[in-house]
């Protein structure tokens, strides 16, 4: 059996904001590693945490306990400014919403160039020039596009320069935050279909962040379902969508449109109540239920999932 290689560990991360009574805890005890060269998806709804995670891994967001690991080597709190420069080099993030993430008073020569300048990875303007035409290219945009503002393209154009903007820096890491969701759907699968060439063509890792199943069917290796904070399960991605086992995960499966009709109009939306759950006495822990198929649960529910199994 092969060994993967980790490229992004975290144990144990919580993450919360303010402090004594006014304290909220945005994630709580989330564990996963990332394996080279895989996409490893993050699935939730709104303010279930996971931009909380993406932002602590790239260091954007301090954790309040835990440990993150990038290659091995801890990035979290305190690290040798060699090591800061290497994560944020090494790192990047594609935002959300393309308009809002660009420099609007700036020219895509200058937003794309602006790691660049940052850590002087050109030996000269001409070599500066090259790499910006060649990342655009890569991107599928034309390099005399260099010379023009933001306003002047459309959404999914405007999303391509975002991602020429972290692929010029040469990451191994790219935490892709929701990156399709504010496109027009005709455009999602070319910029799903990019990142998917980008992957394979520069041996990319990605944390993909979605609130979209079917996105995530399409792109992932791995999914895990966050909570409120708390990963709830965690699978490979065709095992997830074929065996389901926490209900939270179900829930959000049942919501997933259907290209059928027919299907479509017979098919039970489920609601999840976490109520459902009595962790009074039975606490719940996070526990291999088959291959590589983690969730969340005390011990009679962990009963159930494997009976079911």
């Amino acid at each position: 059996m092969q060994i993967r290689e980790k490229l992004i560990e975290l144990k144990n991360v919580r993450v919360s904001f303010g402090s004594g009574r006014k304290e909220f805890v945005a994630v709580k005890n989330v564990s996963f590693d990332i394996y080279r060269n895989e996409t490893f998806s993050l699935v939730g709804e709104s303010g279930s945490g996971k931009t909380t995670i993406g932002r602590a891994i790239l260091r954007i967001n301090p954790i309040s306990e835990g440990e993150i690991y990038f290659k091995g080597r801890k990035i979290n709190g305190k690290i040798p400014a060699v090591l800061d420069k290497e994560v944020v080099r090494k790192c990047q993030m594609i935002f959300q919403d393309p308009m809002a993430s660009l420099n609007e008073r700036a020219k895509v020569d200058y937003i794309v160039s602006e790691g660049l300048f940052n850590f002087h990875l050109y030996s000269d303007e001409d070599d500066r020039k090259a790499k910006v035409q060649k990342v655009l290219r890569e991107v599928g945009l034309l390099p005399e596009f260099a010379s023009r503002f933001p306003h002047e393209f459309s959404g999914g154009q405007r999303q391509r320069i975002g991602v020429a903007r972290a692929l010029v820096m040469e990451p191994e890491f790219i935490a892709a935050d929701e990156p399709i969701s504010a496109l027009d759907v005709s455009i999602r699968a070319q910029v799903l279909n990019l990142l998917n060439h980008l992957k394979a063509e520069r041996n990319l890792t990605y944390l993909f962040i979605s609130h979209d199943l079917s996105v995530v069917r399409f792109i992932s290796d791995r999914i895990a379902v966050i909570h409120l904070g708390q990963i709830l399960e965690l699978a490979d991605s065709e095992e997830l969508f074929r065996h389901p086992l926490h209900p939270y995960t179900k829930a959000l499966l049942s919501a997933v449109s259907q290209p059928d009709p027919e299907v479509e109009k017979k098919k039970k939306l489920y609601v999840y109540d976490p109520g459902m759950h009595d962790y009074t006495v039975d606490k719940p822990v996070w526990e291999e239920i088959t291959g590589n198929h983690f969730v969340y649960g005390n011990k009679r529910e962990l009963d159930e999932y494997r009976a079911s199994s």
